[in-house]
Formats: structure tokens, C-alpha cells, sequence
């Protein structure tokens, strides 16, 4: 009912997760002028973005994305902040069914057949109580019509965050670190591999390493942004 509708909004407003400005009825999680100034980089038609060209000769992908410019101070960053620390899901699923709308109608993003999440170590899962990559895919998995598949890989050990730290430290402190489960179940199988943010592609690179024991494999990446210059 109406009035029922009007007295929750009183006590728990929505608000746009980029300016604090109320939604109206018809807007979810980000308001229509903010989603309309969202830097996005439009990577996803070209084959030879930078994020699909950061993987050349490191890794064997089929394509590569990200939606979303991230800079310090930017509206991504609050974005992505609110999503990892401030218990935002809601963001990362929004943001994922916003960029799944546009893949699913993109070669090779058309051909996926599951969609991968980059994994927390359980310790950090359980401190958080979610996995921000994992929403993002659940947003893309709305919009593309394929399965999440949340324990096909999975972290050996946990590491220290990656911030801060140099390219080369990035690789040695993510090297050896994913493993993958029943790896026949997935053979010859088109696999999204998706994570928040992308900068050295560290992580990526050793999920994505982890990831070719499964026979006939082929492997994309998305992310919801991207850190790299």
C-alpha cells in the first residue's frame, strides 16, 4: 500500500549510493544523473581495450573488460568503498546487472555459460560476511542468463592485501595461491572471471592460471573498474 511505502521511506530513506540525494520511486541504488555521469570506459566492444591488452602474453583470454573508470576521490571509489566496507551489496549487484545488460549482447561476452567470482580466503569471508566480487556477479548473472558458480575456485591460503605494493609483489603474494574444484565439471566450458577492481591484474593472472587445469577451458574477464593509467 501507498502509505505503507511512504512511512518505510520516512524511516529508512533511499538514497543515491553516489550523492546522498533521495531516489524517486522509479530509481534503484544509484540515482539517473549519477548513473548517467558514471565514467564508464566502454572497453567491452573493443578486443584490444587496455584491460584485454594487459593480459598479452601473461595469460591466454578471450576478452577482457572493465565497466568503470576508478580514481582517487572519483565516484567509483565511494562506490566500491560502500560495496567492500560498508556492507553495500546492493551496489555491486546494481553495477552488475547495469554492465551485464551490455555484455550479453557482445561477442565473446555472448558466449559465456558460467560466471566466476574471484574468492575471499574463508577467514576474510567470514569477517566481512560476503564477497564484493561475488555480488558483482550476481548482478551479471541477472543480466546474462548463466550461473554463478561460487566454489569452483577457491584460495589455498589468505595474503596480504595488494595495496600499496609494487607490480612485482602484487604477482609473488597472489603466485600458487587458487586452486580449483571438480575441474571436469566445467570442460570445454566460455568462464567470466570477475573481480572489483583491476590495477597490475595480479590476482586475475593466478586465478585465471588456476583455472586452465579445467580441459578446454576458455576464459574472460570482467571487472567493475579499472585502477590502471
Amino acid at each position: 500500500m501507498k502509505w505503507t511505502d511512504d512511512f518505510i521511506s520516512l524511516i529508512f530513506p533511499r538514497i543515491c549510493a553516489c550523492c546522498g540525494n533521495s531516489l524517486w520511486k522509479h530509481e534503484e541504488v544509484i540515482c539517473h544523473f549519477c548513473e548517467f555521469h558514471l565514467p564508464k570506459t566502454n572497453f567491452h566492444p573493443d578486443p584490444e581495450n587496455p584491460v584485454s591488452m594487459l593480459f598479452w602474453g601473461r595469460a591466454n583470454i578471450e576478452a577482457g573488460t572493465a565497466y568503470l573508470w576508478f580514481n582517487k576521490g572519483n565516484s567509483v571509489q565511494r562506490l566500491v568503498h560502500q560495496l567492500k566496507y560498508k556492507g553495500r551489496k546492493d551496489i555491486g549487484i546494481h553495477l552488475g546487472r547495469q554492465y551485464g545488460s551490455l555484455l550479453r549482447n557482445t561477442v565473446p561476452f555472448n558466449t559465456i555459460q558460467a560466471i566466476i567470482p574471484v574468492p575471499l580466503h574463508k577467514k576474510k569471508y567470514m569477517q566481512r560476511g560476503y564477497n564484493q566480487s561475488e555480488q558483482f556477479a550476481i548482478g551479471l548473472a541477472k543480466a546474462m542468463k548463466v550461473p554463478v558458480s561460487r566454489f569452483l575456485l577457491y584460495r589455498t591460503r589468505a595474503t596480504e592485501t595488494q595495496t600499496r605494493k609494487s607490480r612485482f609483489n602484487r604477482y609473488r603474494n597472489v603466485s600458487e595461491i587458487f586452486a580449483v574444484s571438480h575441474p571436469d565439471n566445467f570442460t570445454g566450458m566460455h568462464l567470466l572471471l570477475v573481480d572489483d577492481v583491476i590495477t597490475t591484474g595480479a590476482t586475475l593472472e593466478a586465478c585465471i592460471q588456476a583455472l586452465f587445469v579445467i580441459p578446454g577451458v576458455k576464459i574472460s574477464v570482467a571487472c567493475i573498474a579499472t585502477a590502471m593509467l
